[in-house]
């Protein structure tokens, strides 16, 4: 199949792009206002598809918005009829396609114009009216809040919200592509006359703001957000992508004595926390137990032995574990247990817990294995 791509270069284009060399597509026309307008003939006279995302959004003059949209829309279409080919065309429009503005006047006339394209050459059009995108390669400060956000939260620059209260509806731009390339293979999501991208997400300028601000604490906090909640994953997979490239890493705090290291990895809300432990060779750890707290070890480097006692009985059990075999080591409430380094070298350990350290109440008691 051979797709033409207009507005190439631009956010959604780009991800596009990727997505279906992803997908193992190999013919795809990529047109921009940078290409050579010859080349427009050729991709409209072998194009099987066309998905029509160049426009004008942020131009000097108001004046470009109806030349820029309505304009190269014109010539898009014409350019086909002209090679008599009738193939489908998806257009992305926008919901402000019924607003009184010089934008949404320019794309409600590039509707209308699809309309007309359809009952003369009888082509399929579909024309989608996204709301706003978010993912990553978004311009920043330019018509994009959360790409601005993102960037200059993640930059230390700052960010003006006047209302903080302000609705917003927003669809990622993975779920963007999903849709399109269903529409690629004639499954598109139809509401009528237009198409819909089925994941719409509805919140606040004000939440937006505050979860980015948690993003960027959460490394210092060593916090992951909570990924159960859609939205929330789908932010923070855009908001990493506007790192600084020399700030991609971190460090944590590392508790160091003689007897090697214990480190503080992740801490989830509701999923309790990772460590990192480092025991010296012949050193033992532990030596206590829990009411509530339980814990999984995975030694992952060097060989050592897990040990058990029940707080009532004298019988002691033995767990040998070794970085050359990966297994998991539950730690029930009620045993103490301690973890002994055997090697010659130091031996790693992640461990999890099912809950964040408290101080205040640790639930930790100090007894010999």
């Amino acid at each position: 199949m051979k797709i033409l791509i207009t507005g190439a270069n631009g956010f959604i284009g780009k991800n596009l792009i990727a997505e279906l060399k992803n997908r193992k597509y190999t013919d795809i026309y990529e047109y921009s206002r940078d290409s050579d307008p010859s080349l427009l003939d050729e991709y409209c006279r072998e194009a099987n598809f066309v998905f029509h995302l160049a426009g004008i959004n942020r131009p000097k003059d108001e004046n470009e918005f109806m030349e820029g949209n309505f304009g190269f829309t014109s010539k898009l279409l014409a350019t086909l009829q002209k090679y008599q080919n009738t193939c489908p065309v998806m257009i992305s429009s926008s919901i402000q396609a019924d607003l009184d503005n010089p934008y949404g006047r320019s794309k409600k006339a590039v509707e209308n114009l699809l309309f007309d394209y359809k009952s003369v050459a009888g082509a399929k059009i579909l024309i989608y009216r996204f709301p706003n995108v978010f993912g990553k390669w978004c311009r920043p400060n330019y018509n994009s809040a959360v790409a601005t956000f993102c960037h200059n939260i993640a930059q230390e620059l700052p960010i003006t919200v006047n209302d903080p209260s302000v609705k917003m509806n927003l669809v990622y731009v993975d779920d963007v592509l999903n849709e399109m390339i269903n529409a690629l293979h004639g499954i598109e999501n139809s509401v009528g006359e237009y198409c819909e991208v089925p994941v719409v997400h509805s919140t606040t300028l004000g939440e937006i703001v505050r979860l980015i601000y948690s993003f960027k604490s959460s490394r210092e906090e060593r916090s992951i957000p909570n990924m159960s909640d859609e939205f929330t994953k789908k932010l923070y997979s855009t908001y990493l992508s506007y790192l600084p490239e020399e700030q991609f890493s971190y460090d944590l705090k590392m508790n160091v004595d003689h007897r090697g290291s214990f480190t503080e990895f992740i801490k989830t809300p509701d999923r309790g926390q990772v460590s990192v432990n480092i025991s010296k060779p012949g050193i033992t750890k532990g030596n206590h137990w829990h009411h509530t707290k339980n814990e999984k070890f995975l030694v992952v480097s060097g060989t050592g032995v897990i040990r058990f006692r029940k707080i009532d009985s004298d019988e002691i059990i033995n767990y040998y574990v070794s970085g050359d075999k990966l297994e998991v080591v539950d730690i029930p409430t009620g045993y103490t247990h301690n973890i002994e380094n055997l090697g010659s070298s130091d031996m790693v350990t992640i461990m999890w817990a099912n809950e964040h350290f408290d101080p205040e109440k640790p639930d930790t008691y100090y007894l010999e294995v």
